[in-house]
């Protein structure tokens, strides 16, 4: 009998347990949280660290790229200090709406599916998905990648364009699939050596990539052929305050220049889309 009693207070304690957590989890990721970043004056963002040149982690361990600094700039008017964490690209909206993260910011194109899971800023960059290829490949457009072997990262708008698109490249490629990759730094390293024969890309990752390894003359960069994409910065669905924040940011900082500039270090010109230029 005193056994039996133990037993159930046991069940009752673990039942206890998991009922706080869910309550917790709930007080998170349930309701707007504006209060309590304030409060506790930071907030963590989660990121691609391999990602060129949007986020991603230097030799010395330190982490910069275009939306570091962008999210810095605009947290700074609201004093509060970014926790990064790096995490697995393929599991971003878990992580967000598990609690783990309070945002996703990291070159994160705003696409019809993602919206049905995360709040969204407004627009802030053009993108485009590319499809690379070596030039001693031949291989110049997207029908050129028939019976080839494709490659894109798990969990990208490019493999969800591939995979909802079959006509552009689907229908093309060796078996129908894409090789995923956990990173495109994987997947250019394979592409380099002959272990797949086209990449599907972000541009802008492309581009970066290439030209900081001297190796741009060696590639092609191809318009797969999807419709062009727009970044935006991820927030759980009850956190309208601070997409509301970071939107007042991103129009303040392209007004004093400030946007402009962190653009120019990174690209060269002003990607702004026209929302935030206010046009």
């Amino acid at each position: 009998m005193k056994m039996k009693s133990i037993v159930i207070g046991l069940v009752g304690m673990v039942a206890s347990f998991a009922l706080a957590a869910c309550g917790t989890g709930d007080s998170v990721t349930k309701k707007d949280n504006w209060s309590r970043y304030e409060e506790s004056k930071k907030i963590t963002i989660g990121f691609d660290k391999t990602f060129v040149p949007m986020g991603f982690e230097e030799k010395n361990g330190q982490y910069t790229g275009f939306d570091i600094e962008l999210a810095k700039a605009v947290f700074d008017k609201y004093g509060l200090a970014i926790e990064w964490q790096p995490i697995d690209w393929d599991l971003k909206e878990t992580e967000l709406n598990n609690g783990n993260i309070d945002l996703i910011w990291n070159g994160y194109s705003a696409t019809a599916e993602r919206r049905e899971k995360v709040l969204f800023t407004d627009n802030y960059m053009e993108n485009l998905q590319v499809l690379v290829t070596k030039k001693s490949s031949n291989i110049t457009n997207s029908s050129g990648m028939k019976d080839k072997v494709l490659g894109a990262q798990a969990g990208s708008s490019g493999y969800t364009n591939f995979e909802s698109q079959p006509t552009i490249l689907k229908d093309l490629v060796k078996n129908n699939e894409a090789t995923q990759y956990a990173t495109f730094n994987e997947a250019l390293i394979d592409l380099k050596n002959d272990r797949i024969d086209g990449l599907l890309i972000d541009r802008v990752y492309a581009n970066y990539y290439l030209q900081q390894e001297g190796l741009i003359s060696d590639y092609n960069i191809i318009d797969a052929g999807f419709e062009k994409e727009a970044f935006g910065v991820g927030a759980r669905k009850a956190d309208t305050t601070l997409v509301d924040k970071i939107n007042a940011a991103f129009k303040e900082l392209y007004a004093d220049g400030s946007f402009q500039k962190i653009s120019d270090k990174w690209f060269g010109e002003d990607v702004a889309t026209d929302v935030i230029k206010g046009k």
